[in-house]
């Protein structure tokens, strides 16, 4: 069996691509917390983490640098000759289902754009003096 469930932040925007058939594939690090237990000091491993399809597009929509995700997928190993000939190796975890975590962003939108006072607003508690309408 090989399958792979991490939780940790992206290190950067999610970089989106298309093949030549089409097919989006969208890639990015994730930093994924790991404790040593003879001091508990906090290090963390930087995982590529791939993502194709639909999924990829929505990950290129929605995710930044620092977004928390959780991913469930598999390990995959492949490797390539490189231009000095030598045989490279690369580990990656192709992401089956993600999910979103942590709070939403508040002060920036997907472009980096401030929102306005109206947007950054919405969506806050209703008072509760105040009746839900439905």
């Amino acid at each position: 069996m090989n399958k792979v469930i991490l939780s940790g932040r992206l290190v950067r925007d999610p970089e989106l691509r298309y093949t030549q058939t089409g097919k989006a594939v969208a890639s990015f690090t994730l930093a994924v917390n790991r404790r040593f237990s003879h001091n508990q000091e906090q290090t963390a491993d930087f995982i590529p983490i791939v993502v194709w399809d639909k999924l990829a597009e929505v990950c290129s929509k929605h995710l930044f640098k620092g977004s928390q995700v959780l991913i469930e997928g598999r390990m995959q190993v492949r490797n390539y000759e490189a231009q000095d000939g030598s045989k490279r190796y690369v580990t990656e975890v192709i992401a089956q289902e993600l999910e979103f975590m942590g709070a939403k962003p508040t002060a920036v939108t997907t472009e980096n754009k401030p929102l306005s006072t109206q947007a950054q607003s919405f969506g806050s508690e209703v008072p509760e003096d105040e009746e839900i309408p439905f």
